[in-house]
């Protein structure tokens, strides 16, 4: 039977189904981002791998594994994976789309409700026993209902935040590559280009992967195009906005505020960000329920039994290795 390198503790549910058919799993002792020498270490000695977006999988480590059957990303996004690379060596890569996909569009409606009702904020000064009681001019926030919401990135994540928008009654821009029958149907929403979303939306919610071409899509120049009383939301890869110019941004009220879920040099943060009071900031938990972080663990296992067995996995990130 195989050997399945698993580079940190995952639910376990995904050794279940590993051993499940038979395999041994080894798991990296540490709680945290492997070490590259371990895990070069722990890719030489596996059949396949299960890895995480810490984990650098490019051609070093793919020469490093000799007759490896394939990696298999435990997250949706796969920015650390050379895929060019990979299927070069004939290697076959996966990642989890779908499962989590509810998760994180639930937890881009928490961070646009928390910013713009100012909620920790106000759970502070409770905490603090210094509120002096109600007054009318105390942590006004912005509203929500019948506010345009721009959704940049219409896929899996996008379309399901959107769509959680109709209780509300907002009208919805969207920019993507391609139409979006589901939300024109639905909402009636409106795909218009970057520089008009950001100019007539009140809440803008980010949902593009980190490529090239969106690396930094946000800075000072994305920022000055927003209405001053605008909130950006992130739940999709830090690296999307400049983090430096946000700072600067939501200090000098540029836009009213943030809800950030990722971060452009995690897990540390820019210089002044954790000062602010007009930004939520959690630590990459979108996808942080019992139900996503299962079916991520139970898919990405699955698809670790396709590679072993010379099969396309499910969510295949480069099928043509197995044309």
């Amino acid at each position: 039977m195989a050997q399945v390198f698993v580079t940190r503790k995952l639910p376990e549910v995904a050794e279940k189904v590993l051993r499940g058919a038979g395999h041994t799993v080894i798991v990296a002792g540490q709680d945290g981002p492997l070490p590259r020498d371990e895990f070069i270490s722990g890719v030489a000695r596996a059949d396949a791998v299960i890895t995480l977006l810490t984990d650098k999988v490019d051609g070093e480590a793919m020469d490093a594994a000799g007759s490896i059957k394939g990696f298999a990303n435990y997250a949706v996004g796969f920015d650390n994976m050379d895929v060019a690379a990979a299927t070069k060596r004939g290697i076959p890569l996966s990642n989890t789309p779908g499962v989590l996909t509810g998760a994180t569009a639930e937890m881009a409606w928490a961070l646009l409700f928390a910013v713009s009702r100012r909620l920790v904020e106000s759970d502070t000064i409770m905490r603090s026993g210094r509120w002096p009681g109600w007054g009318p001019m105390q942590f006004i926030g912005g509203d929500v209902g019948g506010r345009t919401l721009g959704i940049v990135g219409a896929g899996r994540i996008g379309t399901a935040m959107a769509l959680k928008s109709r209780g509300f009654e907002m009208p919805v821009l969207y920019t993507d590559e391609s139409r979006n029958e589901t939300l024109e149907r639905e909402l009636g929403a409106r795909k218009v280009d970057l520089d008009t979303l950001l100019a007539e939306s009140d809440y803008v919610s980010v949902h593009v992967p980190l490529m090239p071409s969106t690396r930094h899509l946000f800075g000072t120049k994305a920022f000055q195009r927003m209405k001053n009383t605008a909130y950006l939301i992130n739940t999709a890869r830090g690296a999307v906005i400049n983090e430096a110019e946000l700072v600067q941004a939501l200090r000098e009220r540029v836009i009213a505020g943030a809800g950030l879920d990722v971060y452009e040099f995690e897990p540390k943060m820019v210089a002044g960000l954790a000062e602010l009071d007009n930004v939520v900031i959690t630590p990459h938990t979108a996808s942080a329920t019992e139900d996503s972080r299962n079916g991520m663990a139970e898919l990405a296992a699955r698809n670790v039994l396709a590679m072993l067995e010379g099969r396309e996995p499910e969510t295949c990130l480069n099928p043509e290795v197995f044309q």
